[in-house]
């Protein structure tokens, strides 16, 4: 049964790494790219309608540990309320999903892509 179970995690090794340069990883924990990634990796600053919004990601071994918003949109008071709301959520899911594939937020969708967007380039800072 051993023999049988490490011949099939060497498959699936080798189907991911043909996979891994045609999409991104959907999760942190299964791609043979999280190898124990370690660190604090800021994503770029996505512009938005409202303003920019950049995140960073705490990474410990191979796994997002963190999410914290570096900047928000602040266009105006209404822009900054919806992504003080959104921005939890939004944490909570990544953490959940361990990738950028969420489903965001009803009401948010500028602060909702900006995040991601920066979020996509934190995780390919990290390898993930």
């Amino acid at each position: 049964m051993q023999a049988q179970t490490q011949t099939q995690t060497s498959s699936l090794s080798q189907t991911t790494d043909a996979a891994d340069s045609a999409a991104p990883a959907t999760t942190g924990t299964v791609t043979p790219t999280a190898t124990g990634a370690s660190g604090t990796f800021a994503g770029t600053a996505a512009q938005t309608r409202f303003g920019n919004v950049q995140v960073q990601i705490a990474v410990a071994d191979g796994t997002i540990t963190d999410v914290t918003a570096l900047h928000l949109t602040d266009h105006d008071q209404r822009s900054v309320s919806i992504s003080n709301r959104a921005a939890p959520v939004l944490r909570q899911q990544v953490l959940a999903a361990q990738s950028a594939n969420v489903q965001g937020v009803s009401g948010a969708t500028y602060t909702t892509d900006g995040y991601l967007t920066s979020l996509q380039s934190a995780l390919d800072q990290a390898g993930l």
